[in-house]
């Protein structure tokens, strides 16, 4: 049975992009109703025609979607009166003064957590790929390795030789490569060989230390975190640090594949992370006279997305380009691009675009002096 706790923990997965705080602890969420399978909640804006509508709507029903149970979303929207109006700034102000050391990653950044249930699915050149699709499509796009033991993205960017700087503030400074702005624990140690014999505990800062020590810029659209494989602190870790992370779940054809990673979806929905889609990686290979080989079996990713319920966005075929290119740092969406796996990947960017499109940039005129009062608070907070 859905309860008004699993909608409320969803909720607070839906946060308002020019505050910074989830629409629950705004008091924006007026009424949640709840039959059977069916949900109504009324939401409350501070105007009824804010331009952040569409916004909120759908991540609020992607989010409340995503709960085991639920067969169907209604969204009721109205203004908020003077008194809720006068309550949300007050809870605004207080809440910048807690939390004056934030993560940098802006809230109208879309975070999208690319995981798996195993190694070897080939998620890495996956999320590094997708990446330059996004960037090719005209998107500002950050990309955090967070696979800390096993990170692969600098050598899948050619950046091996680089490493993070911290400037006078003490903020990290990103790489740039291709376009991407790129942090990993392989642009820190000096010799990709080395072994990084961390405990679950270190793993946990060492991402936090990404999200609120790296000066990412303000515009990102997407920012990619390449998940290590399985459930463990690196994922419950994200979920806490920025609730407004989404994921997309990567599998091959194979059943046992399938199976491994529906347990990756299993952690998401109880940790209220919406999951977009699933994508199947190395799915068959095609000669160059048509045949085509189902080497690692048939329906494994089809079989996960309709288990979940969401959609399969993307196959992706076997390409020895790819493999070349992430041993060489030739990116098989930006060297190859209308290669089998060039374009099965640049059509997988552009659904995902389709499926969460990148925050709306206008506010409302009557938050202005609200989000001022907010940056007002911060400086105060820090000074």
């Amino acid at each position: 049975m859905v309860t008004h706790e699993d909608i409320q923990g969803a909720l607070r997965g839906v946060i308002d992009p020019e505050l910074g705080v989830d629409i629950v602890e705004l008091g924006m969420v007026d009424d949640i109703v709840i039959d059977g399978g069916n949900v109504t909640i009324k939401i409350a804006l501070t105007i009824a025609a804010c331009p952040m509508r569409d916004q909120i709507e759908t991540d609020v029903v992607r989010r409340i979607n995503s709960i085991q149970g639920v067969d169907d979303v209604t969204i009721n929207i109205a203004a908020m009166s003077k008194s809720q109006r006068a309550a949300l700034m007050e809870k605004a102000r207080l809440r910048a003064r807690e939390n004056a050391i934030a993560t940098m990653v802006s809230p109208t950044t879309r975070v999208i957590a690319i995981s798996s249930g195993k190694g070897g699915v080939g998620k890495s050149s996956l999320t590094a790929n997708l990446a330059i699709a996004l960037d090719d499509l005209g998107y500002k796009v950050g990309l955090l390795d967070a696979d800390i033991w096993g990170f692969s993205l600098p050598r899948i960017l050619g950046v091996l030789d680089n490493r993070l700087e911290a400037g006078e503030d003490r903020k990290i400074e990103p790489i740039v490569a291709y376009g991407i702005e790129l942090v990993s624990t392989g642009l820190i140690i000096e010799d990709e060989q080395t072994a990084l014999m961390w405990r679950g505990l270190m793993l946990s800062k060492a991402l936090e230390q990404f999200l609120r020590d790296v000066r990412w810029s303000k515009d990102l659209d997407y920012l990619l975190v390449d998940m290590p494989p399985g459930t463990g602190d690196i994922q419950m870790a994200l979920g806490r640090l920025l609730p407004q992370a989404e994921m997309i779940v990567v599998t091959t054809p194979q059943k046992a594949a399938q199976k491994v990673a529906a347990r990756v979806a299993d952690m998401a929905r109880r940790s209220f992370m919406p999951v977009l889609g699933v994508i199947e990686n190395m799915s068959g290979f095609t000669t160059e006279d048509g045949r085509h080989y189902k080497l690692f079996g048939e329906g494994g990713g089809q079989e996960l997305a309709a288990q979940i319920g969401v959609p399969l966005l993307a196959q992706i075929p076997l390409d020895p380009f790819l493999v070349e290119g992430g041993d060489t740092g030739r990116p098989v969406a930006k060297f190859h691009p209308d290669g089998p796996a060039g374009s099965a990947i640049r059509e997988a960017a552009q659904r995902l675009v389709a499926t969460i499109p990148p925050a709306e940039d206008d506010s409302c005129g009557t938050r202005m002096d609200l989000i001022a009062q907010r940056l007002a608070d911060l400086e105060a907070a820090r000074s």
